[in-house]
């Protein structure tokens, strides 16, 4: 596998110059946001035949989109568990297997000939960081038996015979998931969408939007354009004249940084060739370029530079596989994703002819595929499916206060995290200082020739006296006193 994680030139993603909306234009559809979401919406319109303009404010992929690891697996950053609790069991079932069909489409996106480089590789392993058995086992049934998804149990000693540290316990392994070069994918998705029609101008931002009646009006800085539907597939950087929307999400910036060349002691420690991420969310990682580690951990509500945070994920890397030793990182890289309140992306139409597509922080590459097919299709073939993500309605973020909170549940539930996983480590240090001492017990006792003593045997009752004969009189009775013992005789100095 051959991956080069720097930013792809423009010559690579099938272009020579960006092009700026410079004339007044008409199209069926106006895209705002050229990121996976946006570009996904353009290629699968223009597929269909509608005429398509896409505006960036800055350049193709220039934020999260073209700043990602290229993980692609089944499903949303909502708990398939509080999915179903909250839109019921079969519309969760046909939300999942929306969630498959977008990891479909950008496998047959990414392919060698469409996208030359693109480094397709095979399978992701999720790993727990507490000792979780037997919750394990449900959510496998639940996978495989209710969701159609193919998904394999790992148990504590195969995670940690192919990842060399004492951090995991439990992993469930996917064997249809897969990754790709996140970077070259966007632009890969930008030249496809070129190529069918689309029409891509960068460096063009929004200035106002008017959508009342059945034309659209789009300003820019140098020209304007109409269009029948207008889909806002931008994210926290929609701008003034989004604003509103804008402030339904929790902005989050997520790094990453990539080390220099490790050598073969990366493959001994890490073997497994796909994606890695934890059950909580904190780490993400997988070996790139042959022997270099790719990995994205330290999280922000504010924007800060990449390479402030090259010596966290140095300090994360040596604290989850110490054997690595002080790793050098040679390049860091960012983004910022607008993640919602409910946790699911925001797919709908605000009002007649004009769409949201935002909200994919943590969703997953496969639902930006997801909804550009289903946007596309609802607005050209009045496909409905996007009803079903209604009852996740646009919520408040909270501004600047929200940022707050989202920090400090961001740290809580990371210490929360590390807690658990020391508690976890602890019990099982102490599972196998019990065996050992067991053993060593076991081993003296045969050493000086005894063993464990054998219990006394439960004592038998005595047997009962044999009967005799019961005093008469009105106190005792026919048998005498009530426990059966003899009565007492009388002082023969006292008249009967």
């Amino acid at each position: 596998m051959s991956e080069t994680f720097t930013s792809v030139s423009q010559e690579e993603a099938g272009f020579r110059e960006r092009a700026r909306l410079s004339f007044d234009l008409d199209a069926d559809i106006c895209v705002i946001g050229a990121g996976l979401a946006g570009l996904s919406i353009a290629l699968e319109a223009a597929r269909l035949g509608a005429s398509v303009a896409v505006l960036e404010g800055r350049h193709i992929g220039w934020n999260a989109s073209g700043n990602q690891l290229g993980t692609v697996m089944p499903g949303f950053a909502l708990p398939l568990t509080d999915l179903i609790e909250r839109i019921g069991f079969e519309d969760a079932r046909e939300l999942w297997r929306l969630s498959k069909e977008g990891a479909e489409l950008v496998r047959a996106n990414a392919t060698e000939e469409n996208m030359p480089g693109i480094g397709l590789r095979e399978g992701v392993l999720e790993v727990s960081n507490v000792d979780a058995g037997d919750r394990l086992i449900s959510r496998l049934q639940m996978l495989n038996e209710d969701f159609d998804t193919e998904a394999e149990g790992w148990q504590v000693d195969r995670v940690r015979e192919t990842l060399k540290t004492d951090r995991y316990f439990h992993g469930v392994y996917y064997p249809k998931a897969f990754q790709i070069d996140g970077r070259k994918y966007v632009h890969g998705l930008a030249a496809l969408a070129r190529r069918a029609g689309a029409r891509i101008f960068e460096d063009t931002p929004v200035v106002s939007i008017d959508h009342s009646g059945i034309r659209k009006r789009i300003v820019t800085p140098s020209a304007r354009l109409r269009a029948t539907h207008i889909v806002l597939a931008g994210n926290i950087h929609l701008g003034a004249p989004l604003k509103r929307l804008s402030e339904t999400l929790l902005p989050v910036w997520r790094y990453a940084g990539i080390t220099a060349p490790l050598g073969d002691r990366l493959h001994e420690i890490i073997a497994f060739k796909g994606s890695v991420m934890d059950s909580d969310g904190v780490d993400h990682f997988r070996v790139v370029d042959g022997d270099r580690l790719m990995w994205e951990s330290p999280e922000t509500t504010w924007a800060a530079r990449p390479q402030r945070f090259g010596g966290a994920v140095k300090r994360r890397i040596r604290t989850i596989f110490p054997e690595l030793g002080n790793v050098e990182i040679t390049e860091t890289f960012g983004g910022a994703t607008g993640q919602t309140v409910h946790g699911m992306p925001q797919i709908g139409q605000l009002r007649k002819g004009l769409w949201v597509a935002s909200g994919f922080g943590r969703q997953g590459m496969n639902t930006s595929a997801m909804v550009g097919q289903m946007i596309a299709r609802s607005i050209l073939r009045g496909d409905e499916r996007w009803k079903l993500f209604s009852p996740f309605e646009l919520v408040w973020a909270g501004g600047a206060t929200g940022r707050v909170a989202g920090q400090l549940v961001g740290i809580w539930g990371r210490a929360s995290s590390a807690a658990a996983g020391s508690l976890a480590r602890y019990r099982e240090r102490a599972r196998v200082k019990d065996r050992e001492r067991e053993k060593r017990l076991a081993e003296a006792n045969r050493a000086a020739g005894t063993g464990p003593r054998r219990p006394m045997p439960p004592l038998r009752p005595w047997p009962a006296p044999p009967p005799r004969a019961a005093a008469s009189g009105p106190e005792h009775g026919p048998r005498g006193p009530e426990h059966g013992s003899e009565p007492a005789p009388h002082d023969e100095g006292v008249p009967q």
